[in-house]
Formats: structure tokens, sequence, C-alpha cells
């Protein structure tokens, strides 16, 4: 089971932070394989970056230390984080379980404590489901504050660079590389508890409401009740534009891609301009209904994800894995998913595996969402 795909030297008695990223995002010398066959035989993965992708700048100011390019699903189209052609990263929980994707080297390296920070893609929930799947922390950035130039497009209007770590102090130091100046700001004191979307294990919905009694915040019922119209019509965008960045590899290099990959771009080729249209006006309407609820509260709090991770063996518990994550893309507002204890009496499915607090906040608040992600670390932490 492989966490890197390449691991870079790194000079005899080099100091500053351990960095990895994902292999989507170029460094350069190095190949981007975007975790895919097809991609380098059609010779986008073999050629060595000629310059570091525009994310870089700042962890290459401040010294950090490049130790390799992160697995991950191939061309961080899945959410289960398997890879058929390089291995899959192994969840820190458990051989059989999925380490979520797409991003699932990035969360199992900081997870294995492989490196300090990591950066993955986050499109439709990519760096905050491996980070709920392998209890790690991992933020979904505001669309377009950190560049995408040299990273690999998958869904370019859904698309976003984000850090991943052990802890939310992690996540700060990432940012700062990601954003040098970066500082987390205060923290949240009324937040909105959003429930009720899809089947959540009782389990994890009981360990959200506990993590969020002991910070002590004022919490307030939110209901958003286009959130799930936002989630279909986000999946529609996004395979509609998927198939627009990475449709041509079907043509002569479809037999190479994995079953799954292959089966989403070719659905993607049947989505019409006219319920893309359709699909843009829903999410805007869930962007009215997510600022009206950030006039009442500073945060929104729910579930990362649904279930605990799941085996390996259900390929068919992929489309669970990200009910909860991407409507946020769809609205383009930062979010931050920290691990979070289950009670003892949660039983059966848990066996020791972390649930994991999503934290929803307004467009560009990324300092909001890591100031109370500190908070609510720190209170489930006593």
């Amino acid at each position: 089971m492989s966490t890197f795909i390449t691991e870079l030297d790194v000079p005899s008695g080099a100091t500053g932070l351990r960095l990895a990223v994902k292999d989507i995002i170029d460094v350069a010398g190095v190949p981007s394989t975007a975790g895919s066959r097809a991609w380098m035989a059609a010779g986008r993965g073999t050629r060595p970056a000629a310059i570091d992708a525009a994310c870089l700048a700042g962890a290459r100011a401040a010294g950090a230390r490049l130790v390799g390019k992160l697995n991950m699903h191939e061309l961080a189209y899945g959410a289960q984080g398997v890879n058929p052609f390089f291995g899959t990263p192994r969840n820190p929980f458990g051989d059989d379980l999925v380490p979520g994707g797409s991003s699932s080297g990035s969360a199992v390296v900081v997870a294995e404590g492989g490196a300090d920070v990591a950066l993955g893609t986050d499109t439709g929930g990519s760096v905050r489901v491996p980070a709920a799947c392998c209890g790690v922390v991992g933020l979904k950035t505001t669309w377009g504050r950190i560049p995408l130039g040299g990273c690999m497009a998958l869904a370019p209007g859904l698309d976003t660079i984000g850090p991943l770590a052990r802890d939310v102090a992690g996540i700060v130091r990432g940012m700062e590389l990601l954003c040098p100046g970066f500082s987390p700001g205060r923290a949240a004191t009324v937040v909105g508890r959003v429930r009720g979307y899809g089947e959540v294990d009782p389990a994890i919905d009981a360990a959200v409401d506990a993590a969020l009694a002991a910070t002590e915040w004022e919490v307030v019922e939110v209901r958003l009740d286009r959130f799930e119209a936002a989630d279909r019509a986000t999946r529609r965008i996004s395979a509609w534009e998927a198939f627009g960045s990475l449709g041509w590899l079907l043509d002569g290099h479809g037999e190479l891609l994995g079953r799954d990959v292959a089966a989403r771009l070719e659905a993607g080729s049947g989505v019409t301009a006219a319920r893309v249209a359709a699909s843009r006006a829903t999410v805007e309407a869930f962007r009215e209904d997510l600022h009206a609820a950030f006039e009442r509260v500073q945060v929104l709090a729910l579930p990362t994800m649904a279930i605990f991770a799941p085996p390996v063996a259900e390929p068919d518990s992929a489309t669970q894995l990200t009910t909860l994550t991407r409507a946020i893309n769809g609205a383009g507002v930062p979010a931050l998913a920290l691990p979070i204890p289950v009670g003892a009496a949660a039983g059966g499915r848990p066996r020791g595996l972390p649930a994991s607090l999503q934290l929803v906040t307004p467009w560009g608040a990324d300092e909001l969402a890591c100031a109370s992600a500190l908070v609510a670390e720190a209170a489930i932490a006593r």
C-alpha cells in the first residue's frame, strides 16, 4: 500500500516544515502522474514539470522541505481514495477501510507522521472526506483564494487547494505557506447546528452534538432547505466540468482508466447545457440560503460524513461519503473537517473510529474556520 507516488530527497541537515503534495500539484523537475495510467500514457504524467505550481511559492519562500508527491484516487475523481494502479494508501484505522479520497495519500501521510502538512485538492469533499476517514484535520479553502496554476484541473469552477494536518495548528501552518501572513483571528461564539440531510449515523450525530456542547458556544438550530438540491446540482456541474477537462482521455486511453473513473467521465458526457444552467441556479439559491443563515450565526456545524469510513469491499459506499460536503463546494465557501470522539455507548461500527465535525464559514472566512476549530479542538480534549 503506497502513500507516496514519488519520494523526494531532502538535503542532509535541512530544516523547516516537512511538506508533501498531492500528485496533481506540479513540483519542478518531477512528473505529476495524477495517479493514472491513462494520464501517463497520454504523455501528461511522464514529463517533469518545468516549474512549481503557483500554490507552492509561499512554501518555497518559507524553506519548507518537500518530502514527496502523494498517492490519490485516480484523476482526483473519487471519494474512496482507492487506486488500482499505484496501490491504496492504508487507512490508519485498518487495512480493510477506505482512506477517503480523492486526497487519500495527503490524509494518510500526516496521520502516519510522514509529513507535518500535506496539500490536497477538494472539488466535492476531497480534502474533508479523507481527513474524516483517517482522523486528521482538513481545510477546504474558499474557492479562488489559492491559485490553481500548475494543478491538474478536474472541475475548475469547484476545484480548491487546501492543507491537511494532524491538528488545527498544523492547518494554520499550512495556510501560512499557502497565504503568507495568514492568521486565524477571532473564533465564533454563535454556531448554527445543521441537521436532517441524508441518513446520518446516529453515533456521528451524537458526537457532533457532544463536541458542540463541550465548546460552550451558543448553538442555534438552522435549516437549509435547499441543501440536498444543491448537492445534486453540484454533482451535475462537477460531472459536466470534469468531462470538459478530462473526457478526452476516453478516446484512445479509455481502456487504461479505472472503471469507476471511466464511468463518471462517461456520465458527464450526458449532462446537457440546459441541466447545467438549471443546476447553477439551484446552487445560487443555496448560496442565498447560506448568506441568510450567516446573518444569524457565525459558523455552521454539521458532520463531515454521514457514515464512518466504510470497507474497501463496499464500492457502493462512494456516494454516501460526499452527501454532506459537495454542496459546500458549489457554494464556494470554506469548510474545515475536525476529528471528534465517539461516545462509548455508540457500539457496533465505530471500533475506535472517530467522527468528524464540519465547520462551514462565510465566503473568504478561512481564518474564522481555523480559529473556531482551535476552540473546538481544545474543548473536546479537556
